[in-house]
């Protein structure tokens, strides 16, 4: 969610090569955002007057929104938009977990299927960036089935755990205690894949955007935290092989 819909799509389209068709239009103004046809991301422009900090918002797929809607509830969170019928490609909501961190839901109708499997503007991976681990993943399990465990590769003595689905990884959770952004508290951060992180960079500082932490190694790759012109934080990432 931006506040000016035509200059995010400039940066975005700039720095992944992204194309936007128009999107749902009970939505207000919103594009999807393609990468060699593929949707991979969406962007809405939030109204004029309405003060609401610039953010990715992470969708997590169900197969019954009014049903997680009801569970988030039951578990201490908060659905403040919805669930509400999208046209005729789905079923949306807008929730929260009990540490304020928001997020959508997505009940979904088709989605369109296309040659692009990843690379360069891909959504890689989904992170909540949380004060600890352990009280906030009981809620994501309970709502949706996931199982919360440490990560192999990292550290023991850091905060970190990912939450798998059928054993298969699909985002993660860490820990940053005081260090959590005072402006933003809990939040979830996108990762989006690029070839090389100090080029991107570069080019994220010549759009406009600002790099907001040093390039990092990581057993899931080199990344870096950055936001885009209008403030919006995100992470590049370099994946490694998996």
């Amino acid at each position: 969610m931006v506040h000016d819909l035509a200059a995010s799509q400039e940066f975005y389209h700039e720095l992944f090569g992204w194309e936007f068709e128009e999107g749902p239009s009970q939505l207000g103004p919103y594009v999807r955002a393609l990468r060699d046809g593929y949707p991979v991301a969406g962007l809405g422009e939030i109204a004029q007057g309405v003060r609401r900090p610039v953010a990715w918002l992470p969708y997590i797929a169900t197969r019954d929104a009014d049903a997680t809607a009801a569970t988030i509830r039951e578990c201490g969170g908060t659905v403040a938009v919805g669930p509400l019928d999208v046209e005729q490609v789905g079923r949306l909501a807008i929730a929260a977990d009990p540490t304020g961190a928001a997020f959508g839901l997505w009940e979904g109708g088709p989605r369109r299927r296309g040659p692009f499997t990843g690379g360069t503007g891909a959504a890689d991976w989904n992170e909540l960036i949380t004060v600890e681990t352990s009280a906030v993943s009981k809620f994501y399990s309970l709502v949706f089935g996931y199982e919360a465990m440490p990560e192999p590769a990292l550290p023991e003595d850091g905060d970190y755990l990912t939450l798998r689905l059928q054993g298969r990884p699909v985002a993660g959770i860490r820990g940053v205690g005081h260090a959590l952004p005072h402006d933003r508290g809990p939040h979830w951060l996108t990762y989006f894949s690029v070839p090389d992180v100090e080029a991107t960079l570069s080019r994220i500082g010549a759009l406009g955007g600002r790099q907001l932490g040093e390039p990092e190694d990581s057993p899931f790759g080199r990344w870096a935290a950055v936001a885009d012109r209008e403030g919006a934080p995100f992470a590049v990432i370099h994946p490694a092989k998996r």
